[in-house]
């Protein structure tokens, strides 16, 4: 035996034998009953950026309770680690300390005294802009349960809770939680409902109106920036969607649903996070004029039926310690952002050309990303690949459904359809308490079609990474993709547009606005002489200097609140547009694929 081997046998042998892996012990807390949470936020706390949380039980003796927070929120593909922001973790019966560690990284191990009621008690710090997270401002806060709401490590999280808001005179709190008794409380019958809930706490917009038969609430913060007719278009968006969206599922599973939108001061982008009876949206503060704020609400309502209902059987029921990985987003997340466009255009909302952007949209984004299958991007998510197919599943998925779509349509001559499949699904899965299977939604999808397979289709397109067939599917509902080359002027420069211009938010660097001295943060009020209104003005500038290359145009913007004038230079560059159209020479069976995708129809 070599030297270095017999050193390390001979300490091994000098070792305790090791204790078994926590991850062996599969940990499972004492029984608990009487569960009460009490939720702190007012001026003292908001001060800290702190949320202080109270959980009562009954327990039945001195055995260990175990009490885990999430680590993840549903919704939110990711390991976000709650547990990080708990502080002050300590616990009491009848007054008296209680023994507590950690006995894991999310998890707590409370050691009862006897027979009696425990109170645990912890601070969460409410300062992280994320839909799935907590953030706090002086006199606001918005919480989601996943957050706060500690639940029995390896217990049934069939147990019924109330919640307590405590929080200042005057406050407002809205929540799609359900009222129990005194106000400020409220009560879930399960654990899986209570961490469904967020809450919005403290100053802000709330008013509400019946939609399909049902209470809609809208709260935005801060108070007064989503108003007026800005405020009336998103109703009006809502009075559209809503009906149409349920018209899928035959029904509105919820008894109110609560749309929170936040506009931080701070925050440039726009992302929201389902859940069953809300969503919770943040955007940037222009966003609350662009067409794209009804489209993302549009999104995560669908997912009251979509995800939050009807859900692959992988994630039925959610296991909040770790990752609950599927192939299946593509349909959960995809479909819903075919359905948020559908729902637009079936409604009112927005006309058929807006959809057929929108579509070209979803087209665009994966084209010209690298190939990934739906289904390797669905389980991808959890690790955020870097090579630019991170979340492909959404665009490519929304794309996918619609090609389903059509030829479950164009099979059936109309007859069947994707809403058929989803109906289909959510009554012989959903109502009978379980998740669909892979197996499961492809003979729905079969089924639909009048019989016919889709195993090479799921072969080559969702299982395998091979492009679409686009232009095939498409014609059978009288819809053609053209692509046109051009040269047009290119500034050099990332914008958001909004009702008070086009905002810079990237210059880049040696590019003809870098050059005439433009700065991120400018806003363009005049391009080269066609003022800016929406993305169509962008067109009419490109039209207007097209073939121009190497003269000056003027571009008026506001700096820092003061108008300024800068003189750049035309560089033109190749440009491809991408375009969707109708074709008016459709079959007769294409034109009724077409009238059923956009109006609806077919069992």
């Amino acid at each position: 035996m070599p030297r270095a081997s017999l050193l390390v046998t001979l300490s091994a042998a000098l070792l305790p034998a090791a204790a078994p892996s926590l991850a062996a012990q599969a940990p499972v807390s004492a029984p608990i009953s009487k569960v009460h949470y009490d939720l702190t936020f007012d001026s003292t706390t908001a001060a800290a950026r702190n949320i202080r949380m109270a959980m009562t039980m009954d327990v039945a003796g001195t055995a260990p309770v175990l009490l885990s927070i999430p680590a993840w929120a549903p919704g939110h593909y990711d390991l976000i680690n709650f547990a990080r922001r708990v502080s002050h973790f300590a616990a009491t019966m009848d007054g008296k300390p209680v023994l507590t560690d950690r006995y894991d990284f999310d998890t707590w191990r409370v050691r009862p005294a006897g027979k009696g009621t425990v109170t645990v008690t912890f601070d969460f710090r409410a300062d992280t802009l994320q839909t799935s997270s907590s953030w706090s401002a002086p006199d606001f806060l918005f919480v989601n349960g996943t957050n706060v709401f500690l639940f029995p490590e390896g217990g049934p999280l069939d147990f019924p809770a109330t919640v307590t808001v405590h929080t200042q005179p005057g406050w407002r709190i809205a929540t799609g939680m359900h009222p129990a008794g005194a106000a400020g409380t409220y009560g879930e019958k399960n654990y899986h409902d209570l961490a469904d809930m967020p809450f919005y706490i403290g100053r802000f917009d709330l008013d509400s109106a019946q939609i399909s038969g049902k209470w809609t609430r809208m709260a935005s913060w801060p108070a007064g920036h989503l108003s007026g007719t800005n405020r009336d278009a998103m109703w009006d968006a809502l009075k559209k969607v809503i009906p149409a969206e349920s018209a899928v599922f035959g029904e509105t599973p919820w008894d109110n649903y609560t749309v929170f939108l936040g506009f931080p001061p701070t925050f440039g982008g726009a992302t929201a996070l389902e859940h069953q009876s809300s969503n919770l949206g943040l955007y940037f503060r222009g966003f609350v004029s662009s067409p794209g704020l009804a489209n993302v609400v549009a999104h995560e309502i669908f997912h009251a039926w979509n995800v939050k209902r009807l859900r692959p059987a992988d994630m039925v029921p959610y296991r909040y310690n770790r990752e609950n990985p599927t192939t299946l987003l593509w349909v959960s997340e995809g479909f819903s952002d075919y359905y948020a466009d559908l729902a637009e255009v079936r409604g009112g909302a927005i006309d058929s050309t807006a959809w057929a952007d929108n579509t070209v949209g979803h087209i665009l984004t994966f084209t010209n990303s690298p190939p990934v299958s739906v289904e390797d991007a669905s389980l991808a998510v959890w690790v955020h690949p870097l090579d630019g197919t991170d979340m492909l599943y959404y665009d490519k998925g929304a794309i996918v459904g619609l090609l389903l779509d059509i030829q479950i349509r164009d099979a059936s001559d109309n007859a069947g359809s994707l809403d058929g499949v989803m109906r289909s699904l959510y009554q012989s899965t959903y109502k009978q308490g379980k998740g669909f299977t892979n197996e499961q939604f492809w003979a729905a999808v079969s089924r639909n079609a009048g019989g016919r397979s889709f195993a090479e289709f799921s072969r080559h397109y969702v299982e395998a990474s091979e492009p679409l067939p686009l232009d095939s599917v498409l014609a059978l509902a009288g819809l053609k993709l053209i692509s046109e080359k051009s040269r047009v002027p290119r500034l050099g420069i990332n914008t958001m547009g909004d009702t008070t211009g086009l905002r810079i938010t990237g210059v880049v660097e040696g590019g003809p606005y870098a050059a005439a001295g433009g700065q991120v943060g400018d806003t363009v009020l005049v391009l080269g002489g066609v003022p800016y209104k929406n993305d169509l003005n962008m067109n009419t500038f490109r039209h207007t200097w097209a073939g121009r290359d190497g003269e000056s145009f003027p571009v008026e913007i506001r700096r820092a609140g003061q108008p300024m004038t800068l003189t750049v230079k035309v560089m033109l560059v190749d440009r491809t547009d991408t375009r969707l159209l109708f074709d008016s020479t459709a079959s007769a069976r294409a034109l009724r694929v077409r009238q059923g995708l956009l109006h609806g129809g077919g069992r």
